[in-house]
């Protein structure tokens, strides 16, 4: 795990703790191509410099956000961006993830991307990867 990220997980309750770490962990293992940091304050990983996948703490538990989720077609991700691509999931324990579903969401962060690096460039506009 990076040592950022690892930091990160370290500044929050036990049970957050546990969850964040097996996050980390399983997309680490998912996302092999990938490089992982603290971005905007909290856990991203990046596929060529695209962000795919992170977690942070909000008031409803962890946010497992995916920022092309809303084209997975996942009822599982329910939390949809207003003005953006991405969509999530609150987690308030580790029991609360389902292995099959994060693996799915992860291999689909790999095909389905919008790309959200040259956002600026584009001002504000998304085009699609793949």
């Amino acid at each position: 795990m990076n040592a950022e990220i690892s930091a990160y997980n370290t500044l929050l309750s036990p049970q957050d703790q546990e969850l964040c770490d097996f996050l980390a962990q399983y997309i680490d293992r998912e996302l092999l191509d990938s490089e992982s940091k603290i971005w905007h304050r909290h856990p991203v990983w990046f596929l060529q410099g695209n962000p795919i996948v992170g977690y942070s703490k909000q008031k409803k538990g962890i946010r497992l956000m995916f920022w092309s989720g809303a084209d997975f077609n996942e009822e599982s991700l329910p939390v949809l961006g207003a003005k953006f691509k991405d969509a999530s999931v609150f987690l308030n324990h580790i029991d609360e993830i389902n292995p099959e579903a994060l693996t799915r969401w992860i291999q689909k962060s790999v095909t389905i991307q919008w790309d959200y690096k040259n956002i600026v460039k584009r001002k504000g506009r998304l085009e699609q990867i793949n």
